[in-house]
């Protein structure tokens, strides 16, 4: 994880997700998340930055 994204998830929890995989689904998700409260969008994150690569989503 690049520090910078690891201290936008803490900060501003949709542009971590944002700058790793750019709009898509995560992002929105994490978008909602983060209305609803702002823990869930900054646990979504990290979540997200931790478990994925960069640039890899699943495709159907």
């Amino acid at each position: 994880m690049s520090y910078v994204r690891l201290l936008l998830a803490f900060l501003v929890p949709p542009a971590a997700v944002y700058l790793q995989f750019g709009v898509g689904k995560h992002f929105w998700v994490n978008c909602v998340l983060t209305l609803l409260g702002f823990i869930p969008g900054m646990l979504h994150a990290i979540y997200m930055m931790a478990a994925r690569r960069p640039g890899l989503t699943r495709t159907p």
